[in-house]
């Protein structure tokens, strides 16, 4: 093993724990982030001039802009469903065609989980808030809120690691999904097991007398976001365009007045979510710079594992520290010439440990937008989460043995 790798990868350990002991003290996500970005900075022993450029470009980058102005616009869309009361008769939609808060607390989720934007985390939470009621605590809605949103992410490819990773390992995408199926039941399976059966199944509803009416009315609830999927997915528009696109729509068809929508946009700014969401980016972009995410492959290769538990290590730890896209990009190709033929039952081990990771990672801005919608403590929904993805990525492991066995 390279000495340098050790240092470099001690050297993120240390970053990491800077994070997560300012965040234990219960410092605010945005002194946090500027804590752990100076102690990169200073760890990594990063120039003056270099530091300057690195935020200088970070601050001006396409995917930042393009984050913070979604996250913006998802917020005011919120905001106009909400005062429509969209979002409630969602609700009421969901208790009365399934009749079970179970359900609604679930699947609403998953549902606007199609919708690939940070900021349907706000949309999700408003459904799962007003189903849970109190049958769970804040920190138990913000997990449930947050890992049931997620589950889409782990397989669809309206998501860009999972298309990114289809293209560098070559295996296809339909392929993916397939092999992807059992462990998307397996994650519903654990987090309903976890807290779902906690909640009271009684709605206190009626059963529905006619369900085919009920369902075309959950459609027509839910026509914003559903235009904004069909866009992404079936048009190839951006998330930032689709959004826009179905907000521009959404105002005379909810009959907003022209003095009601100064009100919307100056409400829609959520300032602590952007200036996060801008400094989560910042930090990103410090350790890509950093060399740690180079030295990860060499330090792991020296653990007495199989080849493909290394690099399933590889993926998990990788995502932690930079994101799912930025250690798919580094290492994916890696891993496919290492381990030849792997095909998709490598790339479904991979994908998952990686997915796993990002539910607990402090790039997936993801977690900080839940945490600070239910007023929780981040780690506190990290503590909720971890035992439940350690579960999944060990019972990941036997499904890829099944899978090699047979593909």
């Amino acid at each position: 093993m390279e000495p340098t790798s050790v240092v470099l990868v001690g050297k993120l350990a240390i970053v990491f724990a800077a994070l997560l002991l300012s965040l234990r003290a219960g410092l605010k996500l945005t002194k946090s982030m500027l804590i752990t970005i100076v102690a990169t900075i200073v760890l990594y022993a990063i120039p003056l001039k270099d530091t300057i450029k690195i935020w200088y470009k970070a601050s001006t980058s396409f995917n930042t802009i393009s984050l913070v102005l979604i996250l913006y616009l998802i917020t005011l869309l919120q905001r106009i469903l909400q005062n429509r009361k969209q979002l409630s008769q969602v609700h009421t939609n969901l208790d009365s065609l399934f009749n079970s808060r179970r359900i609604t607390a679930t699947v609403a989720p998953i549902f606007i989980g199609l919708l690939p934007s940070a900021a349907a985390m706000l949309i999700c939470g408003e459904i799962v808030r007003d189903t849970v009621g109190d049958a769970l605590d804040q920190e138990e809605q913000a997990f449930i809120t947050s890992y049931f949103r997620h589950i889409p992410e782990s397989f669809l490819p309206t998501y860009a690691a999972v298309i990114l990773m289809s293209e560098l390992s070559g295996v296809s995408i339909g392929t993916f999904v397939l092999g992807m199926l059992p462990l998307e039941v397996l994650l519903y399976i654990l987090g309903y097991w976890a807290y779902i059966r906690r909640i009271p199944k009684d709605t206190g509803l009626p059963p529905s007398e006619n369900r085919g009416h009920v369902a075309v009315e959950l459609l027509k609830n839910l026509w914003s976001i559903i235009a904004i999927i069909v866009l992404v997915i079936g048009f190839k528009w951006s998330v930032l365009s689709a959004t826009l696109a179905v907000i521009i729509v959404c105002l005379p068809v909810y009959r907003y007045k022209p003095r009601e929508i100064l009100p919307l946009l100056k409400d829609a700014v959520e300032a602590p979510m952007l200036v996060n969401t801008y400094l989560i980016m910042v930090f990103k972009d410090f350790i890509m710079h950093s060399g740690a995410m180079d030295a990860l492959p060499d330090f792991f290769s020296h653990l007495p594992v199989p080849t493909y538990l290394v690099f399933a290590l590889i993926f998990f730890f990788g995502t932690v520290v930079a994101g799912a896209q930025a250690i798919i990009a580094i290492c994916a190709v890696m891993a496919f010439a290492a381990i030849p033929g792997g095909g998709m039952p490598l790339m479904v081990l991979l994908m998952s440990f990686a997915y796993a990771a990002m539910q607990i990672s402090p790039t997936h801005i993801c977690l900080f937008i839940a945490a600070d919608d239910f007023d929780v403590p981040m780690m506190a929904l990290v503590r909720k989460t971890m035992p439940i993805i350690i579960v999944f990525c060990l019972l990941t492991v036997p499904y890829y043995w099944l899978l090699t066995a047979f593909f």
